[in-house]
């Protein structure tokens, strides 16, 4: 890599400097744009905007970066003054164990699935009580504390996962789509304090978002004659945003949904995957504060189907959900229907991540 110091602000000038190859692949993918954003302040606001963004100059005339997939047609918009916009908090809210918790004792007051529950040696399985599909569990975590977890005790949930995905088809062998979501934390979307994961496995179809991934490759392959996984990587990992472990690809996303995403992904559901997404999460919250977020395993189906998962990998999503201590939603309009709007910086991610992992 050449001298070109490495930051989502100067994105256009890195890939510029790629090699023609890398770079044919990046502009394949990735559509990156620059603009400026220009105000006038009055003087009366000039002091508190020295103060707050650390020169009058930085909030006057603001770098912004668009980066596109023009494959999935994620979008994110990059500005670091974002992360210092002024934020209303209340501290106190999120990290009080409520006095009350219902997945304490979970024998005694979760509902079993029809099937019968599985025992990790961190977790044990219960079946969601309001479901979103036919099968539906919870992992629940024997730690309540939902930010007080080891690489080991990681394994395990997903361990945990798998066998009841298992036990759940042989039960009902039509379904066969499987998902694992793990929202940690009241502001990641957790209606419980207490630590879990929840599962699912569907019949007919997959998730939607998880079948337009498989159009996606499919539109990709057919096109460049190339595996858009393979390319994703390479797109990343020439940028400085990509690295391997362990047979495991990570990416630090440069058009994420949220804050700080990460992709990991190989070939299959295996021991690896599940130890590096177990040194990511540890990574994120050791070394990163990150103190909610959300995790997604995306894979093919578990049993035979019709429709071509040919080359689909393993996928483990996840993103930073921010501050809970904050009364400010992460998530806008903007998020919902148009794009992600980004305050972090994927480059110093990736860089956390390479030392941490």
């Amino acid at each position: 890599m050449s001298g070109i110091d490495r930051d989502i602000g100067r994105l256009p000038d890195i890939v510029a400097d790629l090699s023609p190859d890398d770079r044919d692949i990046v502009e394949r993918i990735f559509d990156i744009s620059v603009v400026s954003g220009k105000l006038d302040p009055p003087e009366d606001m000039k002091p508190w905007l020295q103060e707050r963004f650390g020169s009058v100059e930085a909030a006057i005339e603001q770098r912004i970066v668009r980066v596109t997939n023009k494959i999935t047609f994620e979008e994110a918009f990059f500005n670091p003054l974002r992360s210092l916009r002024p934020r209303e908090s209340d501290r106190a809210s999120e990290r009080e164990e409520p006095e009350k918790d219902i997945l304490r004792h979970p024998i005694s007051s979760t509902p079993a699935d029809t099937f019968g529950r599985i025992e990790g040696k961190y977790c044990l399985t219960a079946s969601n009580v309001a479901k979103y599909d036919g099968h539906h569990g919870l992992i629940v975590f024997n730690e309540p504390d939902p930010l007080r977890f080891t690489r080991e005790q990681v394994i395990d949930y997903f361990d945990t996962a798998w066998r009841w995905a298992q036990k759940a088809h042989a039960s009902d062998p039509q379904a066969r789509y499987f998902f694992l979501l793990w929202n940690c934390g009241y502001r990641a979307g957790a209606s419980l304090f207490h630590g879990h994961a929840q599962v699912m496995l569907g019949p007919r179809k997959h998730y939607a978002r998880v079948e337009y991934l498989r159009r996606v490759a499919l539109y990709y392959k057919d096109r460049y004659g190339a595996s858009y996984f393979d390319d994703i990587y390479n797109a990343h990992r020439s940028l400085g945003c990509g690295f391997e472990r362990d047979g495991v690809r990570i990416l630090a996303s440069l058009s994420p949904v949220k804050e700080k995403e990460v992709i990991l992904y190989s070939p299959e559901f295996n021991n690896s995957l599940k130890a590096m997404a177990g040194a990511v999460l540890t990574c994120l919250r050791d070394c990163m504060a990150v103190r909610s977020f959300n995790l997604a395993l995306l894979m093919p189906p578990i049993a035979d189907v019709e429709e071509n998962w040919e080359g689909f990998p393993a996928l483990i999503r996840i993103v930073d959900r921010g501050d809970p201590g904050s009364v400010t939603s992460d998530i806008g309009t903007m998020e919902l229907y148009a794009a992600s709007v980004i305050a972090g910086d994927p480059f110093a991610v990736a860089s956390v991540l390479m030392r941490g992992c």
